[in-house]
Parts: C-alpha cells; sequence; structure tokens
C-alpha cells in the first residue's frame, strides 16, 4: 500500500474523521489551557516587576525550578526515562556562564546559549550508554554522572575555584527593566513560555507520539519503524539543554556557584517537582514548582519542623493525587463534563490493493540461530510469496518465534539470511526491516496502552520518519488522521477510535495492532499467534481479515496455533521441527504427511514400559476420584479460555491432557493448582471445594504442580531446591528430611551426583528431574505436570516417562500436559483431548490414541 492507494478508502471512514475533535490551538492545548496559562505566566511577571527583591528572588527561583521540571518532564512523563542526575546538567549551564563571564570575558547573552548547548551535547553523549539500561541501573547511572560532575567541580580548582567556587558574576540587564534579579525572574519567565510551548507542540506530534511509543513498547515501536536509541537520545538532549539554560539563569542569580549548590538534593527536588505536578501533562512542572519552590518559604517560621511539616505535605499530595496535581485537576474536570458521547461507527471497507511492480515477497535462505550452545535453527529456507498466506507451524518449542524474530529483523541470525523481492535485506534490526516493508504483530498484544487507538496508528503511517522536533503536522493533519481512521474501519475495528488502548477489549486490541502494522505499508506482514483468546466468531472474522490482506497483494506470514484457522486461510504451509524443515505444502497434504502426524503426537514406541501399562488399571473405574473438575469456566479479563471443562482424576491413576498449545491446557493446570482462579464451576479434591483456596493451601492438601520450564531456584543448589519442596508439609524433624531427600536422591540418580551444583547449571532434563523431585518432597496425593518432556532430547524424554511410569508404585495420581501426546497415551490410564478451551473428547488412553478428534485438535481438519 502507498499513500495514494489508502486515500481511496471507505468514505464512511472519512466521515468519522470529520467527527474527531478540533487540533488544539497550534498544537499548544486548547483556546482555555493556552489562555490560563498565559496569564499565570503574565501575573508571575508583574509581580516581579512589583514585589521587593526576596519575592523577585523566589519568583525566580520557582520558574528555574520549572524550566529543569519541563525538561525531565519530556524525559520521565513521556519517554518513561527515570534521571536523578540531572543537576549535572544544572550545574554545567551554571559554571559556563561563570567561567565564561568572569574568566573568558564574555557577555551573558553569548554565554548563556554554550552552556545551554555544553549541556545539551552532554546529555547525548550520556544517553549513548546510559540509555542501555532500563530501571533500576538507569538511574544509577545518572546518579554517578551527577556526583561525577560535582566532584569534578571541587577537584578541577584551575578553572572552576575548586570547593570556593567562582563569585561576582554579573547579572544580565534589560532595558526599562530595575536591578538584575527583576530582569533575571522575567528572562526565566520568558525562558518558561518558551519551554512550555515546545513541551506542548513535541508532546502533540509525531515525536511526542514516537516517545510514548518508546515508553510503552520498545520492541513495538521497532516495529513500525521508530529507533528507539534515536528517540531516547533526543529527549535526554532537550531534557539537558532545558536544565543548562536554568542553570545559566542560577550563576547571576546566586552572584556565585560552588559544588555544593549542585548535590544529590537538587536533583530530588527536580524529579518531585514532575511528580506532584504531574508527569506527562503540559501544566504540571509548572504547578510542582510552585509546590516544591514556594511550599519551603510559607513553612519557614516553623523553623526546624519546617522541613518535617514539608515531607508530609508532599507524601499527602502524592497519596492524594498519584497521578500528580495535574492529573487530579483533569479528572476533576472531565468528570465535570460528564461522559462524552459515543462516537458514530463507520462502515469497514476493504484494504486497498498494492501496486504489481510494489508486490514482493520474503525469502528465508539457510537461517540458522544459536542460543547458549543450543541450535534452536538450524538451515531452514522457506519462501513466503506476495499475495499468499503462508503459516509456519510445528510442534511447541521448534523454533518458530525465533524465525519469527530473525524475519522480522530482532534476531541476527548465525547463519544464513533473507530477501525481500530480489533483493538481499540484511539484518541491520528490527527499525531497518520495518522501514524496508516488514510488518510484525505480538503474540502477547504490545499496543502502546497510554495512546488512544488512533494514534497507534497514525504514529506507524510515519515509519519513522518524525520530521521536525517541533513539528505537528505530520501527526494531527486531518490526512494523517483520515487514513488512520481508514486503516481502523478495514481491519473491522469499530469502537471508539480516541479510546485509550489499554482500556480496549482483547479482540479490539488485536484488530488496531494489525492496522498499526499495516499503516507502515508493508510488503510483508508477520502475525505470531493472533487468534489466541478469541472467540469462534473472531475467529472467523480474522481469518476473512487475513484473506482480504493477502488479496490486496501483501506476503502474509502466520504463526498460529490454532489449526482449524491455519488450514482454513493458509494456501501454503510450512512445518518445522527442532528447528528444520520437516515439510511444505497445501493445507491438505500437511494434514495427512505421516512426519507432521508424528511430529505433533510423537511416538509411542521410544518408551521402554509402554507393553505393560495398559494392564496396570484395567479396572480404573473401580477406583475412588481423588480430583474432580466441573463445569469450570476461566479466562484472563474479558477473554474467556475454559468453557464448562469437566474431568475426573481417580486415585493411583495416570490421566494424560492433551491438545494443541492455546488449547487451555495450562490455564486449567493453573487453576487447580490455585494460581489462577476460576470465574465460575467446582474444583474438588476428596470432597473438598478448592475453587477459593490460596496456591499455597491446595499445596499443603497434597496437590501440587510441577510448571511449564521447570521453573527451579537457579541460584540455589540441588540440595536446597529439595529442601524447598518440603515447605508445604511443615516444619519436619531433621531425621524425615534426610529419609525424603535420600529417596529422591534413589529414584533420580544424577541429581545425587549433583546435589551441591546450583540448579541454573543443569541441563534442561536434570532440571525437569529436579522439578519433579522437588514437587514430590512433599508427598503429594496428586501431581500436575505441565509439559515434562518441554525442549528435551528424546533420549531425555524416554528417560524422563520411564521415570514417570515408575511413580505409580508410590500410589500417586497423576495429571500429565505434555506435546508428546502419543508417549503420554501410551503411558496413562485415561485422557482428555482439549480444543479451544473445551473438553472434545475422553476415554481409555488405547481408545483415545486412535480417536480421530486427537489428529484433528493438533492438526484441524474434520
Amino acid at each position: 500500500m502507498n499513500d495514494s492507494t489508502l486515500a481511496s478508502a471507505p468514505q464512511a471512514a472519512a466521515a468519522s474523521a470529520a467527527d474527531t475533535p478540533k487540533a488544539p490551538l497550534l498544537g499548544l492545548g486548547t483556546p482555555l489551557q493556552v489562555g490560563a496559562m498565559a496569564l499565570a505566566l503574565a501575573a508571575a511577571g508583574a509581580a516581579a516587576l512589583l514585589v521587593n527583591g526576596y519575592f523577585v528572588f523566589v519568583i525566580a527561583g520557582v520558574a528555574m525550578l520549572a524550566i529543569c521540571g519541563v525538561g525531565l518532564n519530556l524525559l520521565l512523563g513521556l519517554t518513561g526515562q527515570v534521571s536523578f542526575g540531572h543537576v549535572g546538567f544544572y550545574a554545567i549551564g551554571a559554571y559556563a556562564v561563570a567561567v565564561l563571564t568572569g574568566q573568558a570575558g564574555w557577555s551573558f547573552w553569548a554565554a548563556w546559549p554554550v552552556g545551554a548547548l555544553l549541556a545539551a551535547a552532554t546529555g547525548a553523549l550520556l544517553a549513548l550508554p546510559a540509555l542501555r539500561v532500563k530501571g533500576p541501573g538507569l538511574a544509577m547511572v545518572t546518579i554517578a554522572f551527577g556526583f561525577i560532575v560535582e566532584h569534578g567541580a571541587v577537584e578541577w580548582r584551575a578553572l572552576t575555584g575548586g570547593q570556593n567556587g567562582l563569585m561576582g558574576i554579573a547579572q544580565p540587564a534589560l532595558p526599562g527593566v530595575d536591578g538584575g534579579e527583576r530582569a533575571l525572574a522575567l528572562i526565566a519567565l520568558v525562558v518558561l513560555a518558551l519551554a512550555l510551548a515546545a513541551y506542548a507542540r513535541i508532546s502533540r506530534g509525531p515525536w511526542g507520539a514516537a516517545m510514548r511509543a518508546v515508553r510503552d513498547s520498545e520492541t513495538a515501536a521497532a516495529s513500525v519503524g521508530i529507533d528507539p536509541l534515536v528517540v531516547k537520545t533526543v529527549a535526554f538532549a532537550f531534557s539537558a539543554a532545558l536544565a543548562g539554560l536554568a542553570g545559566g539563569l542560577f550563576a547571576p542569580l546566586q552572584g556565585m556557584v560552588t559544588p555544593g549548590m549542585f548535590s544529590f538534593l537538587q536533583s530530588i527536588l527536580f524529579v518531585l517537582v514532575v511528580m506532584i505536578g504531574g508527569a506527562g501533562t503540559v501544566a504540571g512542572p509548572v504547578l510542582g514548582a510552585v509546590v516544591v519552590g514556594v511550599l519551603p518559604e510559607l513553612l519557614s517560621s516553623l523553623e526546624n519542623l519546617r522541613l518535617l511539616f514539608f515531607g508530609g505535605l508532599l507524601l499527602l499530595v502524592l497519596w492524594v493525587a498519584p497521578g500528580g496535581m495535574a492529573g487530579l485537576l483533569a479528572r476533576l474536570w472531565q468528570r465535570a463534563r460528564g461522559p462524552r458521547a459515543a462516537p458514530r461507527e463507520s462502515a469497514a471497507g476493504g484494504l486497498p490493493p498494492v501496486p504489481a511492480a510494489a508486490r514482493r515477497g520474503l525469502a528465508a535462505r539457510g537461517l540458522s540461530m544459536v542460543f547458549g550452545g543450543v541450535r534452536a535453527v538450524d538451515d531452514l529456507s522457506f519462501d513466503m510469496p506476495a499475495g499468499a498466506v503462508t503459516s509456519l507451524i510445528g510442534p511447541n518449542g521448534a523454533g518458530k518465534s525465533t524465525v519469527l524474530n530473525m524475519l522480522s529483523g530482532y534476531y541476527r541470525p548465525r547463519a544464513g539470511g533473507r530477501s525481500l523481492g530480489d533483493a538481499a535485506l540484511p539484518a541491520r534490526g528490527a527499525c531497518h526491516s520495518a522501514r524496508n516493508g516488514i510488518a510484525r504483530t505480538y503474540q502477547t498484544s504490545q499496543l502502546f496502552a497510554g495512546m488512544s487507538a488512533v494514534d497507534n496508528v497514525a504514529i506507524a503511517l510515519r515509519r519513522g520518519r518524525l520530521g521536525p522536533l517541533l513539528g505537528i503536522a505530520g501527526f494531527n493533519a486531518p490526512a494523517v488522521r483520515r487514513q488512520a481512521l481508514e486503516l481502523l474501519a478495514a481491519c473491522g475495528y469499530a469502537g471508539d477510535p480516541d479510546a485509550s488502548a489499554a482500556d480496549l477489549a482483547h479482540v479490539d486490541r488485536r484488530l488496531v495492532e494489525i492496522a498499526r502494522a499495516l499503516a507502515t505499508r508493508p510488503a510483508v506482514l508477520l502475525l505470531d499467534e493472533p487468534a489466541a483468546g478469541l472467540s469462534r466468531e473472531d475467529k472467523a472474522r480474522l481469518g476473512t481479515l487475513l484473506r482480504g490482506i493477502a488479496a490486496s497483494g501483501i506476503a502474509v506470514g502466520l504463526v498460529e496455533h490454532d489449526m482449524s484457522l491455519v488450514m482454513e486461510v493458509s494456501d501454503g504451509i510450512v512445518v518445522i521441527d527442532a528447528g528444520q524443515h520437516l515439510a511444505a505444502g497445501a493445507p491438505a497434504a500437511i494434514r495427512g504427511d505421516p512426519q507432521v502426524r508424528r511430529a505433533y503426537l510423537g511416538e509411542a514406541g521410544a518408551l521402554a514400559g509402554q507393553d505393560s501399562t495398559r494392564a496396570r488399571k484395567a479396572s480404573s473405574e473401580a477406583l475412588p476420584e481423588v480430583l474432580g473438575v466441573s463445569a469450570l469456566c476461566a479466562g484472563y479479563g474479558a477473554a474467556p479460555v475454559l468453557h464448562d471443562v469437566a474431568l475426573q482424576v481417580r486415585e493411583g491413576e495416570m490421566v494424560a491432557l492433551l491438545g494443541a498449545n492455546g488449547a487451555g491446557k495450562s490455564t486449567l493446570m493453573r487453576a487447580l493448582s490455585g494460581l489462577h482462579r476460576p470465574v465460575q464451576g467446582g474444583i474438588t479434591f476428596d470432597g473438598t471445594d478448592l475453587a477459593r483456596l490460596d496456591a499455597e493451601q491446595i499445596a499443603a492438601m497434597g496437590v501440587v504442580l510441577v510448571p511449564e520450564g521447570r521453573q527451579v531456584f537457579p541460584e540455589l543448589s540441588v540440595l536446597d531446591n529439595l529442601r524447598l519442596g518440603a515447605f508445604p508439609s511443615g516444619p519436619l524433624p531433621h531425621m524425615e528430611m534426610v529419609r525424603r531427600v535420600e529417596a529422591m536422591m534413589a529414584r533420580f540418580p544424577r541429581l545425587r551426583e549433583r546435589q551441591h551444583q546450583r540448579a541454573g547449571l543443569l541441563s534442561g532434563g536434570e532440571q525437569q528431574m529436579l522439578a519433579i523431585a522437588r514437587a514430590l518432597m512433599s508427598r503429594p496425593r496428586v501431581l500436575l505436570l505441565d509439559e515434562p518432556s518441554l525442549g528435551l532430547a528424546p533420549k531425555v524424554i524416554a528417560e524422563l516417562f520411564d521415570s514417570l511410569d515408575q511413580l505409580r508404585e508410590a500410589s500417586i495420581s497423576i495429571l500429565l500436559v505434555d506435546q508428546m501426546a502419543a508417549l503420554a497415551l501410551a503411558l496413562a490410564d485415561r485422557g482428555y483431548v482439549m480444543d479451544e478451551g473445551r473438553v472434545v473428547a475422553s476415554g481409555p488412553a488405547d481408545q483415545l490414541a486412535r480417536d480421530p478428534a486427537l489428529a484433528q485438535a493438533y492438526l484441524g481438519g474434520h
């Protein structure tokens, strides 16, 4: 798609665009907001001309705090980067003015912008290493920077005067203004007004949207062509420049600068200005600066108690208004206005066709990827032709997500490459791939939660080319908003385009994410499990949408575990197993391929003890029920996962729970163990209702989960992991603990050899054995095993399943979820097959192994 073709989308969506609110006044806000801010600044300017010198000093100090707050607000409120070292940039601006005016003989007006430029350049340089870390790491880097500047000023005596500092800094003069302090106050207020205007335009333009996108999801931002490092560096440099400007005014206001003026406490005050006022709001830094700058002065009569009262009032403000004072005022204003009128729905239209000359397919050539010595993908080649849906399928752990990440540029392959059309596409990152025509959605939706649905799409239309820093036309222009609304309508989104992405229903999040990907005008669209969590009706609409996208000329690459959807929408299917090419062809051929069936269902012959298994519980129906589930419904938020599930596990038997990925098996296991609460239905253990008990209570009763992925405690030794496994049994005598540990060592001899080794250094098979042994330490009556064979070699799987067979001797009831269906059924007494959160087949294991419903659940079809 290109800009001209997008403009031809349905007129109904364009009509919806006409109903959207008018653009803010010059990009600064509504006329009321602009007027209120201008009036407040004008009043402060008038006061600076009329009041005595002390109050002039306070006004100038508050304005300088606000200027720093505006800069930090851009970094913290928009980009989500925390800096506790902004006092360093403040000091650079102050010392630059002091040195250049006092030692070099420059005028203030020449030295002041130089200080700001030095601060901005230092901020950009600091951003390059600092912004590659996140959270506490970034905070520590910025704190270290502040200390470096402070102590550098102490040690560099020849330039900075050391501890004594620099004195006698001349104050600038303004025509008709009596006194340097009044002039500085007026200059500070003018700079504050310009800083607020710049912040408002940035926040409402493409750069502000890009900053919010990076804050919410760097991964998704890169997938629409935004370079997170560039965006964060620009934000850091702009923020540092404003701190440098404020510092350049601070030096002549004080008449001197010393290192003690730029302590860590000053950086904390800058952060408080933003947090109290309201991060991400235009007026927030001004309100915060008034509180932080004026409140201590009002409490000055309390002498030593004033800091205590100041701290208490700050805590009260943060408690009452966690979104800051500006956020609280905005909520009150919204409440007074009442609810917004419901938007008029626009008719959905088809996607415009991609010109034939612009259609390009994607080809993978010899892709290989290694993680820590494990070859996740090995010499994989296949094609995704333009105008067709090509699905990439395979059992759990086959390497599908790794392939998708290499194709979309997130991973650099160890060997091989990719080509888009006739040209090779080098691996230069996801941002480069997005700008060259590869779009991507994610298994877990990664919308920009702090933006509206239409803004999510509008920023993607830029493909990372954001234009001037203060420009807003490329984001708020009517043509841009119209194109975004047309794409939302074409993808079937019928909700409020101005609704926050964080508040959207699950299906709407999927549709908006696809619309956002299409906004980059891609040649290739890669989708990672787009149907996860959708209802059958929504899946049907998704299938129609995917076919429509392919019909427009885009190459669609689909990774999906709903085999019915895959078989319905795919023109071609590529099957991989253990990172290697297994089969390729049309859906009908793939469904009947013996190799594909073995990859999904496994081979029972790998289990040594399978012949004796069948006879063990031939009369299991006479055994009492130990775990029962009836009419169980559960889900995540508004997305239902389990629908009226019913099953039972009898005493001493092993029950296999089978189904494709996304069928709801892990959700059921989490519900049984108390880690996820069901919406309705019953779970009973020996007649006791478990549905409202906590996970630790359920484990203490004897129902213990071995979770998917092992989840051993990697920093603890094997022995300590085992000892912790006995925790549900309560305090144990020393000898009893020794006996239980010895029993586990005897059952899993490898653990004895590695008992003092860190669990994180064990192999995958050894970690799985440790996870099972840890669960057995509490002497459970029911053992819930979730995917114990995941990621293990065939020989290790056979050894593990043999050890599970031996657990029958301990009369433990086992509910087993495993991707190797044939192996699980060879070991189990009975089984259940799940599909889309429902039990679709059940019965004795030998009969279930021949039931067509089993293959249908994994491979689709009828």
